[in-house]
């Protein structure tokens, strides 16, 4: 139970008898590409703005967007092999 960390004796036990066992994720790897994905979006948004506003776009913009997503990818990659290496 405590290596679950499940406080809740019903709660575990439930698990237990439903599932059979307790899967416990790290999903760190998760929150810092939602963290990236943020960040690309309020870039891009920003830009998309300025454009808009008066219809310019910098090289520095676009690069500024390429290594987000660059960024955005290897970590989406990180996850799926943490996925991939998940047994049962």
């Amino acid at each position: 139970m405590e290596v679950a960390g499940i406080r809740n004796k019903e709660a575990y036990f439930r698990k237990m008898v439903l599932g059979g066992y307790i899967l416990r994720l790290d999903l760190s790897d998760v929150r810092e590409m939602t963290k990236l994905l943020s960040n690309a979006t309020n870039n891009l948004n920003q830009i998309a703005k300025r454009v808009n506003a008066d219809g310019s776009i910098f090289a520095s913009d676009i690069k500024d967007i390429q290594d987000n997503y660059d960024c955005l990818h290897e970590q989406a990659e990180k996850i799926l092999l943490s996925l991939a290496n998940i047994q049962k």
